[in-house]
């Protein structure tokens, strides 16, 4: 039966021509004028947006996305499906034309054509159903069955086995396509039985469940008709499909995660091995051995009823590791450290477990049977019980959210809904009604799943390709809205890696959505970072800490994420759909609003040691993190990377926050707030906006929040930054802090002054409020005193006159000088040949240390760089020259009081090293 909120639709057809204005709909407020979609859906669309033709019906819900609905009863669909939740958005301006059975609608970006009599029963075929667009000034056409070769594909459910990208499940379509148009299908897809999502009442509110459609022949499509603009197609997606929520803070941290039967012991030592190695460490993730164990099952004569593996499920903790779980879980909670607990649901709760009399009770089962309790979460009844009997008496002990390892059966028993979607929701939903800040860590389970993350990908082959593949795969799941991926870092099996792997495995993942760290259950897989050589432990340590130290950034980041549909780790296509190199170039993707990455994931040079890799750099200027020097696009540039470095690429004039070194994430407000401001151009001006909320609920859905402006102009050779008022407040925000403001790869200031007070220069390395120069990176950091937080702050930074002018001789500096580093460490490691570092490259390197100390000196020393640079060069290619008369000679030099263990290769590959040396100061590349 037709909705009567149609009949305002079915009088205006009777016209031939109808215009339709956007005007405020009135079935309920449009949810866009008032909160955020998820806080009032409405699954009915308003009737000025419905056009109905015969059994058909069309809905446009924006200029480019319209619902085209067939049924052979006549009777349309107007509940919320697993997907699209929200019709009832502002009318677009569209007009229909009718003649009989055809209609065309128009809207500012689609024509729609419809005709109801040019096949029998009037079904959407190739033959009567057409759409175009225009799509780089030509029209393009779609109509039903045509092949949608241009999709950008969206996820997959997991990696689990997955070697590169070899995976074992299909990659799901995306919701943008290169061919301008993506069709979906939501004809077999199950509906909710209410459109109530608020959870108002807490733990007593309604929980909205599964209905399944009418037998009813029926086509239910949704056409997105948005040409290259992908950014819309996903921000106009999350306005009829939910918004992608906003983790809580200490989602962006370090987890460590392995699969291990560890106890309590092991656990608070290895915790205490990240404090003494002074790692950030923010969730543990606990896998499966917590419970009762096969071993332990088997001798107390019990049997998996479910005839699944026996002790793959279980809510009993295993007294022997655990002996007292609420006191363990408070001294990781006290050292500010989340905790989650794997489990495998499948097998449902057995007789052994500590709730099952009360949870066979509750279904409906004598305990005395010990019949087990089957596995049945698309029953009501069960997952309350499931939620409120075995989890939630977790949870009072101090369990912060839950791992869902499904690896099970891929039904329910409710045809057509996915195990892993529907646990996703009701784990997901269960938390809102608890009034936390949702978190679960479960597998892709379908499109609408963006509404509840974060996703494990699964167990990975540890192996170089299946590290290639994951940048590519993370930034690929934007397209379908699923911005959280959390990958096993290093690989999960066989486990054991070496060091430069791992290494490389968490620069990814220090750029990536969540950094967790994972192996399988092998005693050779090491993951604890300190326990690898150095340089390789040392590198790793300060990855996680600058992960850690990125969190203010990353949070706005996944607050804009939540704003606009587009997650903040996305394809450069999204920026640039109309560079080819944009698609080309998988490997490299934007992080956020101010850069780029494009991680190593291959091996280094044997001889050089150091990753050469081809980059995209697109349109405009920007700036390598790692050497400072400037590109301008759109270009292809190839560039080499010692085993430190990220290539990671910065807009000019970025401003990107950061906070001091914590052990977590909570562990005090951020203070002083850092500012990374990179170089400006003359008239050139930047912005970004600082969000912060509490992180403990989804108040920020209702206004908890905060926002900063931070603003940088450069007139000349002068800088300015701007910290306006915050804006907006919420419970516990921080009321006053210090700024510390660093300016890289710039000329060292003449003066600079905070809200008119004159700061002077500090010592090399001081703390002290002031200015100080970091030579090495030609940065100028300034620490102020602390302002209230609703008190505007500028800082004026002026540099001597002409600075700006002879920027470009600074291009490349701090790369070069790292190269020199690099140089410097591999002769030295010669020392007992009696090689070691030239004078000349000591010289060199130490132009930027002599900075530090004189920045004064910054004109002559810089002047001078050139020339004591190749100097350096020309001393290495000496030493390689004479290592080639000399070879013979090797073992006689070594120094028989200081012999090493590494001789004997270092002997072997004498010649390597010192072409090493050369190989970094030419690749430093300064003329």
């Amino acid at each position: 039966m037709i909705n009567p909120r149609l009949c305002l639709a079915l009088l205006l057809s009777a016209f031939a021509i109808v215009p339709v204005h956007a005007q405020t709909p009135t079935a309920k407020p449009a949810a866009a004028t008032v909160q955020p979609p998820e806080a009032s859906y409405n699954p009915v669309a308003d009737p000025k947006a419905v056009v109905v033709v015969g059994h058909a019906r069309f809905t446009v819900l924006t200029p480019q996305m319209i619902r085209m609905e067939w049924a052979a009863d006549g009777k349309f669909e107007d509940r919320p499906s697993f997907v699209f939740l929200n019709r009832l958005l502002p009318v677009p301006e569209f007009t229909q034309k009718k003649d009989g059975q055809r209609v065309t609608l128009k809207t500012a970006d689609v024509e729609l054509t419809y005709n109801a009599d040019s096949a029998g029963d009037g079904k959407f075929t190739a033959e009567n159903l057409t759409a175009t667009i225009q799509l780089n000034g030509k029209a393009v056409t779609w109509h039903p069955g045509m092949d949608d070769s241009g999709n950008l594909q969206g996820t997959t459910r997991t990696l689990d086995g997955a070697k590169g990208n070899q995976t074992k499940e299909p990659i799901d379509p995306g919701l943008v396509s290169r061919d301008g148009w993506v069709v979906v299908d939501d004809s077999k897809r199950p509906l909710f039985d209410s459109d109530n999502f608020t959870f108002a009442q807490g733990e007593k509110s309604e929980w909205p469940w599964i209905v399944l459609r009418t037998d009813t022949d029926r086509q239910d499509w949704y056409f997105f008709g948005y040409g290259h603009e992908y950014k819309n197609a996903l921000g106009d997606f999350v306005k009829v499909a939910g918004r992608i929520p906003i983790p809580p803070r200490f989602a962006f941290g370090i987890w460590w995660s392995r699969y291990w039967a560890y106890s309590d012991q092991e656990l608070d030592n290895l915790v205490s091995g990240f404090h003494e190695n002074d790692l950030p460490l923010d969730v543990l993730v606990i896998d499966m051995d917590w419970h009762l164990n096969k071993e332990q099952l088997l001798a107390m004569g019990e049997k998996d009823q479910s005839g699944h593996e026996l002790g793959w499920s279980g809510y009993t903790w295993n007294p022997l590791l655990f002996p007292d779980p609420k006191a363990f879980l408070d001294g990781i909670h006290a050292q500010g450290i989340k905790a989650t607990l794997n489990v495998h649901p499948a097998s449902g709760v057995h007789p052994w477990e500590k709730a099952y009399p009360e949870m066979a009770k509750a279904m409906g089962i004598d305990p005395a049977t010990r019949k087990w309790v089957a596995f049945d979460i698309t029953n009501k009844k069960f997952a309350r019980n499931y939620m409120d009997l075995l989890h939630h008496p977790l949870e009072r002990q101090g369990i912060n959210f839950w791992w869902l390892d499904w690896q099970q059966e891929m039904k329910t028993g409710t045809p057509g809904v996915s195990p892993t979607w529907w646990l996703n929701y009701v784990h997901f939903t269960d938390q809102q009604m608890e009034g936390k800040r949702p978190l679960l860590f479960h597998r892709w389970g379908g499109l609408g799943n963006h509404r509840y993350q974060i996703g494990f990908s699964g167990d990975t082959i540890s192996v170089w390709d299946s590290l290639a593949f994951q940048p590519w795969f993370t930034a690929t799941a934007a397209n379908v809205g699923y911005a959280y991926w959390s990958h096993d870092i290093g690989g999960h099996m066989p486990g054991v890696v070496d060091p430069e792997i791992i290494t490389r495995w968490i620069e990814f993942g220090a750029f990536s959505p969540i950094l967790r760290t994972h192996t399988t259950k092998n005693p050779d897989s090491e993951r604890r970072v300190w326990a690898y050589p150095e340089p390789y432990a040392d590198i790793m340590r300060e990855t996680m800490q600058h992960r850690e130290q990125m969190q203010p950034y990353i949070y706005t980041e996944a607050r804009r994420t939540y704003d606009t549909g587009v997650a903040f780790l996305h394809p450069l296509y999204y920026d640039w759909p109309e560079a080819e190199q944009a698609y080309n170039v998988k490997d490299e993707y934007v992080f956020g609003s101010q850069m780029l990455v494009a991680p190593i994931t291959s091996p280094v040079d044997p001889v050089t040691q150091l990753s050469t890799r081809k980059v995209w750099i697109p349109q405009g200027e920007w700036i390598e993190r790692s050497s400072g020097k400037h590109f301008a696009g759109p270009a292809d540039a190839t560039r080499s990377f010692d085993i430190r470095e990220t290539p990671v690429y910065v807009k000019a004039g970025a401003i990107v926050p950061g906070q001091p070194p914590m052990q977590h994430a909570d562990q005090r407000p951020v203070d002083p707030l850092i500012l990374n401001v990179f170089p400006l151009a003359d008239k050139q001006t930047s912005e970004y906006k600082l969000y912060s909320d509490g992180s403990d609920s989804e108040a920020y859905k209702r206004g908890a929040f905060s926002w900063t402006k931070i603003s940088a102009a450069q007139s000349g050779d002068e800088l300015t930054l701007t910290i306006a008022p915050v804006e907006g407040s919420y419970p516990g925000m921080t009321t006053e802090r210090a700024y510390e403001l660093r300016l890289p790869y710039d000329w060292p200031p003449e003066t600079v002054t905070a809200n008119g007070q004159s700061l002077t220069f500090t010592a090399k390395g001081s703390p002290k409020i002031g200015w100080r120069y970091e030579g090495n990176t030609l940065s100028t950091v300034i620490t102020t005193v602390r302002y209230s937080v609703h008190t505007p702050v500028k800082i004026v930074v002026k540099r001597a006159g002409g600075s700006l002018a002879s920027r470009s001789q600074l291009d490349g500096f701090a790369g070069a000088i790292a190269r020199l580093q690099l140089a410097y460490d591999t002769l030295n490691a010669l020392e007992n040949f009696r090689t070691r570092a030239t004078d000349p490259v000591i010289d060199a390197w130490e132009t930027g240390d002599r900075l530090s100390y004189r920045p004064e000196k910054a004109k002559a020393e810089i002047a001078r760089f050139p020339k004591v640079y190749a100097d350096a060069l020309a001393s290495v290619k000496a030493l390689v020259a004479k290592a080639d008369t000399d070879a013979g000679d090797l073992d006689k030099k070594r120094d028989e009081y200081h012999r090493s263990a590494q001789d004997e290769e270092r002997m072997k590959n004498f010649r390597n090293y010192l072409k090493r040396a050369e190989n970094a100061i030419e690749d430093g590349g300064v003329k």
